[in-house]
């Protein structure tokens, strides 16, 4: 299964394609149909690979040393051999997508470039959300074109994922005269650039993690207290209220905000908080600061009144004692 994709801009007539490093000012055209690898082809590298070949590229190789990669690569990019990292970086003559983990990104980069791998005029790409450009200067130091590309989108590895590409935003750093092709590769995608200075990637990066990895962990925590309560099948009392707080949320913001911390319900955060400690110490914590952060956020939106709110803050601030203590 393939996502609907963008159709490619083509090139303005007259325009060569330039081959060697990158010319300050002059922008960089791709070919249309591009020679791509892939560095690690776990979920995401493997999605991304297979919407490039759906919009007419080939991706003729790809690494990976895991059964569940080989698996992937097989399954989604069945024509791209599978070779060492080095061996991709060299086959990959117009794009080499670089879609490794975060720590591992610069080792990876510095290595490529050391063994030669990388040759003047190929766009390195990376899918990393928290690094920018400044991870690629090996890259570029051998004539490489940087690209920091990152999805914002959670990845399964497997095809469903395709026909969530359509329309996701692209966190996209690139140097100027790589931005109208780094706009067309992510169109090809089937994606919108959503254009991240350099400084502000980490800053871009915390916000995604901490609104979708985190809500994953809030979900879980909800699921596991109410099986602690008694309810065998958590999900179907979660899902509806879930998807109508997260709706709510992205089209109301702070007005959104429900429940016994927007009342400034003292009493009942207070039982909720007691409970917790008896039955789940462990979320004691995470649901304090949930609660005071809610807590500042009603306050600020006019949703929970100064007056209404000090005996639910006097609550947070003694319950955060004691468990510092």
């Amino acid at each position: 299964m393939s996502a609907p994709l963008r159709p490619r801009p083509a090139a303005p007539p007259g325009v060569a394609v330039p081959q060697g490093p990158a010319v300050p000012g002059v922008p960089f055209v791709l070919p249309a149909h591009l020679t791509v690898g892939v560095v690690g082809a776990g979920r995401v590298g493997a999605v991304l690979g297979a919407a490039l070949v759906a919009a007419g590229h080939r991706v003729v190789a790809a690494s990976g040393v895991s059964g569940a990669t080989r698996a992937r690569i097989a399954l989604l990019l069945p024509d791209a051999v599978n070779r060492s990292a080095t061996s991709v970086a060299r086959e990959a003559t117009d794009l080499l997508l670089l879609a490794v983990p975060d720590d591992a990104l610069a080792g990876v980069v510095a290595g490529l470039a050391d063994t030669g791998a990388l040759h003047p005029g190929q766009v390195v790409a990376h899918t990393s959300g928290a690094h920018g450009l400044a991870v690629l200067a090996p890259a570029a130091a051998v004539g490489a074109r940087p690209l920091a590309l990152h999805p914002a989108m959670t990845f399964t590895g497997t095809p469903d994922d395709l026909s969530r590409l359509a329309g996701i935003s692209f966190g996209v750093t690139a140097p100027a005269e790589l931005r109208a092709a780094a706009a067309r590769l992510v169109a090809d995608l089937g994606g919108v650039p959503e254009w991240v200075g350099e400084t502000d990637r980490v800053l871009y990066h915390a916000a995604l993690a901490h609104g979708a990895n985190h809500l994953v962990t809030l979900v879980n925590e909800a699921a596991d207290r109410l099986r602690d309560a008694g309810v065998a099948q958590p999900e179907k009392v979660l899902a509806p209220l879930l998807r109508a707080a997260l709706e709510n949320a992205l089209r109301l913001g702070d007005d959104a905000l429900t429940g016994p911390v927007s009342r400034g319900d003292a009493g009942t955060v207070r039982r909720h908080l007691d409970r917790l400690a008896l039955t789940a110490p462990e979320s004691v914590a995470p649901y304090l600061a949930l609660a005071r952060r809610g807590a500042d956020r009603a306050i600020a939106a006019g949703r929970l009144r100064p007056v209404d709110a000090e005996s639910l803050l006097d609550v947070l601030a003694g319950v955060h004692r004691e468990v510092a203590a």
